[in-house]
């Protein structure tokens, strides 16, 4: 069993960057003393690093010994999780990387310390592994696995995998994707039955394909293709390999496949009727499984009376109608109803109870206004009937920007070369507590044309100077030629920073001051665009919807005049990234013809 050793410990807080009198005073701090129970002076931890030369190491043995405390961590970990898996699987693969490199480095080191191939190309004939495929004591391994790091919540999904559907309404970031992609290749791997996953963009869809082959490493097995193809030794030799599907916007092209599906957030896809007609097509016989889960959205989402059995009812008698209890005390734990649907309701207080240590549940209700915490949490749909923004029109400017965008790149240097963007920067309240957010987007490249959201931010906690520093940065990539700000408050500091002169070249800078005839004129501005489907982003950009559905209509203070809020006490609320987006739509004017005038104090 691996001890802790205070040198070696104190030598990887040297190669981190601590200083020798900072690492004294870390020990002192949580008590780590010698072999004799004494504390460990400055003077002795000076004396280690004269004598093991830490400063002479090179590089590559600081990085080693990173790792490999990684990986002792992980080791020694009672409980482990499947991502805890996938990283000692990186881990092991880096740290045997780096030993390849040493050995190369070294006296009498050859080009086949490096590569296994070169080492091995005059060995004897050797049998070719097959491709894409798993031994008995592979997939039993993997299963292992699999199962030895669920949650609770999710051990009760695979207790229902064999439900003929499941519809499962989620909170945001437990899990859900990792845990059907893993569960869909040991079904794959055992029953040979192929795998459909829809999803709403590519991006989203090939998310399933990254964990399926991460999962596949933790045994040996390089998984490749797309489609991809599985086989393995529990199947008859006689069963074709199982296919795996990674659909997004091209879902047509899969409608004379067959296989499991796994539908992915579809209470935010546009179109759910077409694709689910898709969907439910291609498990039409009886031995194939449906899975729908996702977050809530609203209520007026076509899926939405899918998820209560209205659906069912329409056109059927009164007699053989049904009616489904879909509150959370019904659904909590899972439950069957009468249209032979498995429902189960899992908010995040379900899955920090199930396990789930991965939230700060307390911290979130902090961050989140309690509309936003209960949707994105809590799973509770949202009733857009009172919106400025109806939900249903938002999700329809969706797209897939990674097959749809070929002028943009988001992993470029310059993701949209040296062509003109603009930005719309809300800043945080520090006494309401909202977030910060900055919008990045696509004017029109013609009269009429779409805005694109080319990337969007959130920040917290920063202060005015912080906050302008990273709008430079973020910014620093693109050609931007205005940004809008709104320059009340923390925001005042902001814009006196970047507005100052070569701050941002090129650059002209737009200070935004609210009063009830201009968030007026931006909310009317906003509606135009969306309504004629001019704002695009991608489909992933989920906050970015919710942050405009939250936007209502109301009576100020006074009751008097009407405008329009958000969520907190706060005059905007937390509807950052929708009034940041509005910044930039109002550099056009209404009419989208002319130059913007008379409503904003422009400085270049």
């Amino acid at each position: 069993m691996w001890q802790f050793d205070p040198r070696r410990h104190a030598r990887s807080l040297y190669w981190r960057g601590w200083g020798v009198t900072q690492i004294a005073d870390e020990f002192a701090l949580h008590g780590i003393v010698n072999e004799k129970g004494g504390p460990i002076p400055r003077a002795t931890i000076e004396t280690w690093k004269q004598r093991d030369r830490w400063d002479e190491a090179p590089s590559i043995r600081k990085i080693e010994d990173g790792l490999e405390i990684r990986l002792l961590t992980l080791i020694a970990k009672e409980k482990k999780t499947s991502a805890d898996y996938v990283e000692m699987d990186a881990l092991s693969r880096q740290i045997e990387s780096l030993a390849k490199v040493r050995r190369y480095e070294a006296p009498g080191g050859h080009a086949g310390d490096l590569n296994d191939k070169v080492a091995n190309r005059n060995a004897g004939d050797r049998k070719k592994a097959k491709k894409n495929h798993f031994t008995a004591d592979q997939a039993a391994e993997l299963k292992r696995i699999f199962l030895d790091g669920l949650y609770d919540y999710q051990h009760r999904w695979w207790q229902a995998k064999d439900q003929r559907t499941r519809m499962i309404l989620k909170s945001r970031q437990i899990g859900a994707t990792y845990y059907f992609a893993f569960e869909a290749l040991i079904d794959a791997i055992e029953t040979g039955r192929n795998q459909i996953f829809l999803s709403a963009s590519k991006a989203q869809a090939h998310q399933f394909r990254s964990y399926i082959v991460s999962f596949a490493k933790l045994v040996g097995v390089a998984l490749t293709g797309d489609p991809m193809l599985i086989t393995s030794d529990l199947l008859p030799a006689e069963e074709a390999a199982a296919e795996l599907h990674f659909l997004g916007t091209n879902f047509r092209t899969a409608q004379g496949r067959h296989g499991n599906f796994y539908f992915d957030e579809f209470f935010w896809v546009h179109s759910f009727e077409e694709l689910n007609k898709v969907a439910s097509g291609m498990a039409t016989h009886k031995k194939w499984r449906k899975t729908y889960f996702s977050t809530p959205s609203s209520v007026a989402h076509p899926a939405y009376p899918y998820w209560t059995g209205d659906r069912r009812n329409r056109r059927r008698k009164k007699s053989e109608q049904i009616k489904i209890d879909v509150s959370h005390d019904a659904l909590a734990i899972g439950s069957v109803g009468p249209d032979r649907i498995w429902r189960n309701i899992v908010n995040i207080v379900d899955a920090e109870k199930g396990g789930c240590d991965l939230f700060d549940v307390e911290e979130l209700r902090d961050e989140y206004a309690p509309d936003e915490f209960a949707n994105l949490f809590m799973c509770d749909f949202v009733d857009d009937s009172m919106s400025a923004f109806r939900f249903n029109d938002m999700i329809a400017c969706g797209c897939d920007s990674l097959v749809e965008w070929t002028d943009f790149n988001p992993e470029a240097e310059r993701p949209y070369g040296q062509r003109n963007v603009w930005a719309g920067y809300d800043p945080q309240e520090s006494e309401t507590g909202d977030n910060a957010a900055l919008v990045i987007a696509a004017p029109p490249l013609q009269v009429g044309g779409e805005f694109r959201i080319l990337e969007r931010h959130q920040l917290r906690g920063l202060d005015f100077e912080q906050q302008a520093e990273f709008i430079k940065a973020v910014l620093s990539r693109y050609h931007c030629t205005y940004l809008g700000i709104d320059a009340k408050g923390v925001g005042a500091g902001v814009y006196q920073i970047v507005a100052k002169p070569g701050y941002m070249p090129g650059c002209t800078v737009a200070k935004i001051e609210y009063s009830l005839e201009l968030k007026a004129q931006m909310i009317m501005k906003a509606q135009n665009v969306v309504r004629r489907g001019r704002l695009k982003f991608d489909t992933g950009m989920l906050d970015l919807v919710s942050a405009f559905v939250s936007i209502k209509k109301t009576l100020t203070t006074s009751g008097r005049n009407v405008t329009f809020k958000a969520g907190r006490g706060g005059e905007d609320g937390h509807a950052d990234l929708a009034w940041a987006t509005m910044h930039i739509l109002m550099n056009e004017p209404l009419d989208g013809k002319e130059n913007p005038k008379g409503t904003m104090e422009i400085i270049e």
